[in-house]
């Protein structure tokens, strides 16, 4: 068993762990729920190419989705004014 300190290993995880049921990525970070729970354990250049691809995956994410909260949000498109 390894244990790790936080500083030991670099994490892009801001705690904001929601992930996202049609790409399955997390909506904070941009990780897999697999890359999360194996972060600990993969090698360095595993977890580099990983954090190289998340610009792109966190990208897809807010461009595919937009957040319409409060009223508005709850409202239907015939009732929006």
């Amino acid at each position: 068993m390894n244990y790790y300190s936080e500083l030991d290993i670099e994490s892009p995880c801001i705690k904001l762990c929601v992930v996202d049921p049609a790409s399955g990525f997390c909506i904070g970070c941009g990780r897999t729920r697999e890359e999360i729970a194996s972060w600990p354990d993969i090698s360095v250049g595993e977890r580099r190419r990983v954090m190289h691809a998340l610009p792109e995956r966190i990208s897809s994410l807010t461009d595919r989705r937009r957040r319409r909260g409060g009223r508005r949000g709850r409202m239907t498109t015939d009732e929006a004014v």
